[in-house]
């Protein structure tokens, strides 16, 4: 063969080599994911068993961080740049799904028989159902509770948490006797609004009224749950500061600044990493008291959840994707990744974290929740909760000024949506 020829076949090879290539890609669906946080670092790892199931799709994903998710999102939407699939924090559902930048997964379940629904806890999925429809699947759980020392509260006469809020009362007032001036009970960072709400769902409280048109902020059983909470600062239980005027929570909590803290799941990692030595194994979780005999107390559906773009040219594969997300195997092992808990009881039960502390007393916890209003203003609203518990622990409000001042400001929030209900009628 001459010269001539022999390059002549090395080009139809090439040629060939490239068209082989290049219709290899074609055939490949790249699926776009986005994730926040720790659990976008992490999740690639659970995604080769994926792709080798599905030889034709690849996934990519994108890690947002926490603070910037909620706009990075708004904005791709405004773009038309969305995911194809994303992970949205449970609040947040409602508002997608008003833009109608959300797929509904109803249908999708109901061809995915291995898809099981009964298996999350009833309180994590209500909080992904808006007005009848599925709009996300629950990718991990997160609720609050007690985070305790025991050592200090056995000091005081008790071998187990409260209960009841009495018995919480006088629990806190006798580590608070036992701690000296300068001590405190319980922190609890005036910034945050979640304790106000959980006292009041608590009560029974429906935050808002007139399908959630107006707030009803001043109604017997938030006052009452309100008043409770007020009490804690007053009586000198809690120290009246923010978040950020603790330099170092674990710190403090070593040092028995204060004895008692109600967070979530994610403190259970940060706790084993930073509490010293000695006080690592006098710590432990415990269920909220409730403010009557039945316990526990019902506490905050949270969490993160898996949802489609509604847009999506690739629904088909951002749903084998999420059904994958959602084994109880994956979200296992996503668990031993980050140290999210996980929406389904399969994986709690296969894990044995139902029956370890300190997720035992998260796993009771988790059978005691309520959701907030689903609807798109919440998130504004807890800023309002926020602002004017911190105006009545400093004494700038009285309670029921408090109460006034934010149920007027909620009817603001809320004007835009009693003038779309108006119109829809």
């Amino acid at each position: 063969m001459g010269a001539g020829q022999v390059l002549k076949m090395g080009w139809i090879l090439l040629v060939f080599c490239l068209l082989g290539c290049r219709g290899d890609s074609a055939a490949t669906v790249v699926v776009e994911f986005w994730a926040m946080g720790r659990e976008g670092e992490v999740a690639p790892q659970l995604l080769p068993e994926f792709e080798r199931r599905h030889p034709g799709v690849r996934v990519k994903v994108q890690q947002i961080p926490w603070g910037a998710a909620h706009e990075k999102l708004l904005t791709a939407y405004a773009g038309d740049a969305m995911p194809d699939i994303f992970q949205l924090g449970n609040t947040w559902i409602p508002e997608f799904v008003a833009l109608r930048a959300v797929e509904p997964l109803d249908a999708w379940i109901a061809g995915s028989p291995d898809f099981d629904l009964e298996d999350y806890f009833p309180g994590i999925l209500a909080t992904n159902v808006i007005a009848g429809g599925l709009y996300g699947a629950p990718w991990y759980v997160d609720t609050r509770l007690l985070f305790y020392r025991r050592d200090l509260l056995a000091r005081a006469g008790y071998d187990q948490p409260p209960d009841s809020w009495d018995e919480w009362l006088t629990a806190m007032a006798r580590l608070k006797a036992q701690a000296g001036a300068d001590r405190y009970a319980i922190l609890l960072p005036m910034n945050e609004w979640q304790l106000p709400v959980i006292l009041a769902l608590q009560r029974g409280a429906e935050l808002l009224k007139d399908d959630s048109r107006y707030g009803n902020f001043r109604s017997p059983e938030f006052r009452r749950a309100f008043a409770f909470y007020l009490a804690l600062f007053r009586q000198g239980l809690a120290p009246a500061v923010g978040e950020t005027q603790i330099a170092n929570l674990y710190q403090e909590f070593a040092s028995a600044y204060f004895s008692l803290y109600i967070s979530g799941p994610w403190n259970i990692g940060e706790f084993t990493r930073r509490l010293p030595p000695a006080v690592q194994d006098q710590w432990s979780t415990a269920p909220m008291p409730g403010p009557d005999a039945r316990h526990p107390g019902v506490s905050l559906a949270g969490g993160a959840s898996l949802a489609i773009y509604r847009g999506s040219p690739r629904k088909p594969e951002a749903w084998q994707l999420l059904a994958y997300l959602s084994e109880p195997a994956q979200q296992l092992a996503f668990y031993r990744l980050t140290g999210d808990l996980p929406a389904r009881r399969t994986a709690w039960r296969e894990g044995a974290l139902a029956d370890m502390p300190p997720t035992r007393a998260f796993w009771t916890q988790l059978q005691a929740l309520a959701a907030t209003p689903r609807i798109p203003e919440w998130e504004r609203i807890t800023s309002k909760i926020a602002q004017y518990a911190e105006a009545a622990i400093r004494g700038a409000l009285t309670v029921d000024e408090a109460l006034a001042a934010l149920d007027r400001d909620v009817d603001g929030i809320l004007e835009k949506r009693r003038w779309l209900l108006g119109k829809s009628r």
